[in-house]
């Protein structure tokens, strides 16, 4: 079984009126182009040298059929996500299947999301050039690097080793200066380097990780599958109606049925 997928039959909804939570763990709920970023001004000239035309191809069908053939109509989004090379994020074995419409597997066991979801995901928390962004999950990276074509900062964070050291070393080798990478539990966040504009978690919790609301900013938003980890999520997405820095209010907004790999290390625990 794949994961980072959506469930076929499951319609988008948004809740009609955004409902608001105490600041207690909220348990699983029912289901214009612009300029070139620096990100990817400073990629290395012999990336684009040695791209084929099939996989040019490939990417600008993924585009068309799985994200501007749904609901995926932000402009920016759909330029960027045609431009980031998935391929160089997957596996070898995998690279042929990289622009397919499904999650696939990496290394240590993890996936990487559909291209849809990850276009949905980034869709979701409409991103301006100078914000600040915290990935909960890095993964292959290519989320990041989807982050990166489109804010100012994107700081990331993976609790297993293999897979930190190889998407920071991608990152790094594919030019993307805007991006920190760091290795940890992401469920208590980056405090040091708080408050972010967005969050995004690409993993499942049951909740919304309380260290998460505190390092979001006042009018932050938060984007997470929340719901049993061992089964079906909903893709939600927090906003920060507080002022102070405890993260006591906000409103959550359903958005679409997912599946997703659990998050580990405090979040299973606890």
């Amino acid at each position: 079984m794949l994961f980072g997928n959506h469930i076929p039959g499951h319609r988008r909804c948004r809740a009609p009126e955004a409902r608001t939570f105490a600041g207690a763990p909220l348990l699983a709920v029912a289901a214009l182009l612009l300029p070139l970023s620096p990100a990817l001004a400073q990629q290395p000239a012999a990336v684009a040298a040695t791209e084929h035309t099939a996989t040019i191809r490939a990417r600008s069908a993924m585009v068309e059929r799985q994200l501007r053939a749904r609901d995926i109509d932000n402009p920016r989004v759909l330029e960027v996500m045609g431009r980031v090379r998935r391929h160089l994020f997957v596996p070898e074995r995998m690279q042929g299947s990289a622009y397919r419409d499904s999650a696939l597997p990496i290394d240590d066991g993890q996936t990487i999301s559909q291209p849809y979801i990850v276009a949905l995901m980034t869709q979701q928390l409409a991103l301006e050039q100078d914000d600040r962004v915290l990935e909960v999950g890095t993964g292959s990276g290519y989320q990041a690097a989807v982050l990166a074509e489109l804010a100012g900062e994107v700081f990331t964070i993976e609790i297993r080793p293999l897979l930190h050291e190889q998407s920071k070393q991608r990152l790094a080798a594919l030019g993307y200066a805007n991006v920190r990478a760091f290795e940890g539990d992401g469920y208590f966040g980056i405090e040091q380097h708080a408050p972010f504009d967005h969050i995004m978690i690409t993993a499942a919790i049951d909740h919304i990780p309380a260290p998460l609301l505190e390092q979001l900013a006042p009018g932050g938003t938060m984007i997470l599958p929340l719901g049993n980890p061992f089964s079906y999520q909903n893709l939600v997405l927090v906003t920060k109606t507080g002022s102070g820095s405890s993260g006591a209010d906000y409103t959550v907004d359903l958005i679409l049925g997912v599946l997703f790999v659990p998050m580990t290390g405090h979040a299973l625990q606890n």
